[in-house]
């Protein structure tokens, strides 16, 4: 039996959300057109909104519906650290602590020479940009502790202290509340490696 088209364009449609293959975009579609076609009309009406309202803020590079997002726009946080963040959904983790207190950039992506991006594919001229804008004194790398977000976070460091910025990068190590018999050796390695003084 033939899929009808629109049912075939609903599950490739479902199949660009990250890890939903075949089977799962199917099961997605059927559930929508049986069971939730309220929810499958909310959701294609809350995609086209998103897709015709949204760009990127000129300062940071986040999602938003005005020239400035709500952080670039906020008034009192310092302006001298730039913290990037890989997606958008990072900013809202850092910003969830309430520990930082200076402005973002989010490069959108990450290097990963295997899925075909390079430095050219994410926003390094941009960031180079508003990390020279004579204000910011510290750039903080937020990437993820992935091999990308390594390999990102290094090509980064080099390009930014060439132009005389001041780089950090994030800690990681050993969870708060975490116990050493049941963290892996690496992150155990790496919280000894990343001490510091009392």
């Amino acid at each position: 039996m033939k899929t009808p088209s629109p049912l075939s364009q609903l599950i490739d449609a479902l199949r660009v959300l990250p890890g939903v293959g075949p089977k799962s975009a199917q099961r997605m579609a059927y559930h929508l057109l049986q069971r939730d076609q309220a929810g499958a009309s909310q959701l294609a009406h809350a995609l086209a909104n998103a897709l015709t309202s949204l760009r990127n803020c000129a300062r940071c590079n986040t999602f938003t519906e005005h020239e400035l997002c709500e952080l670039c726009a906020a008034p009192g946080r310092d302006d001298q650290q730039l913290c990037v963040v890989e997606m958008p959904a990072d900013l809202l983790r850092m910003e969830q602590t309430l520990a930082f207190k200076g402005r973002y950039f989010v490069l959108m992506g990450r290097l990963s020479p295997l899925d075909g991006v390079g430095p050219g594919d994410i926003h390094f001229e941009k960031l180079l940009a508003r990390a020279q804008d004579g204000v910011v004194q510290e750039v903080i790398l937020s990437t993820n502790f992935t091999v990308e977000g390594e390999a990102t976070a290094h090509y980064l460091a080099e390009l930014l202290r060439t132009q005389g910025l001041r780089v950090s990068r994030i800690a990681r190590g050993l969870p708060v509340g975490g116990e050493l018999e049941h963290v892996d050796s690496s992150t155990l390695a790496q919280a000894l490696i990343e001490r510091r003084s009392l």
